[in-house]
């Protein structure tokens, strides 16, 4: 998937957030932070659409983190509804430059699928209240964030929201409600179910697009 693939630890609300780091071909310039679908239905980092997410943002040269949330393999604590899981990744973002400071100031990504776009999209309004710098690109697959917020979210214009179109576990006319009241434009795959099966090279190819002109 990279070309070397380690394991460091944060400190979340509830105690350790261990993540996978994917790193790119050559030096980073910048990071990305991707996160995973709904813990208590098997989702973890190494959802094949998180590390479609993470192929892409390593052939752009970001350093790719990707968190297990609460009560996924080392991680500690339990699922908390996405309260806990904004909260500790929150955290992370802010504990980011002190692990790796050469790279915290570059291009950023923040990303996620399903449950994970929940939590992405309350980390963006958390960062805007807390007037801290914003991603670069912010990306939601299957975004199910209705289902979870627990708080008002604003995301860019420029989001790019991509939804499968014979998804059966957040349906289409689900994203398109969330597209509409937020006026984003959604990617629709053709075919596509939730986990975007025999879809991912064409996701991440539409990934890679949007990812082109970051940071230039």
């Amino acid at each position: 998937m990279s070309e070397r693939v380690d394991t460091i630890q944060f400190s979340g609300l509830a105690g350790v957030i261990d993540c996978a780091v994917d790193w790119p071909t050559g030096e980073p310039r910048g990071w990305a932070l991707l996160l995973h679908p709904h813990p208590l239905h098997g989702g973890a980092r190494n959802n094949k659409v998180v590390t479609t997410l993470s192929r892409s943002a390593t052939q752009h040269g970001l350093l790719a983190v990707r968190p297990d949330f609460r009560g996924v393999g080392k991680s500690a604590g339990q699922f908390d509804s996405s309260r806990g899981e904004t909260a500790d990744m929150l955290a992370l973002i802010e504990q980011f430059p002190s692990h790796f400071p050469q790279w915290s100031s570059g291009p950023s990504l923040l990303a996620g699928f399903s449950f994970g776009t929940a939590v992405a999209a309350q980390v963006y309004a958390g960062l805007q209240d807390a007037q801290a710098p914003l991603p670069h690109a912010f990306i939601l697959t299957g975004t199910a964030v209705n289902r979870f917020r627990f708080r008002d979210v604003s995301p860019p214009a420029d989001t790019l929201l991509v939804h499968g179109e014979t998804d059966d576990v957040v349906p289409l006319s689900e994203g398109m409600d969330f597209a509409r009241e937020h006026q984003l434009p959604m990617v629709v795959l053709p075919e596509a179910g939730h986990f975007f099966h025999g879809k991912l090279i064409q996701l991440r190819e539409l990934i890679s697009r949007h990812l082109a002109g970051l940071g230039t």
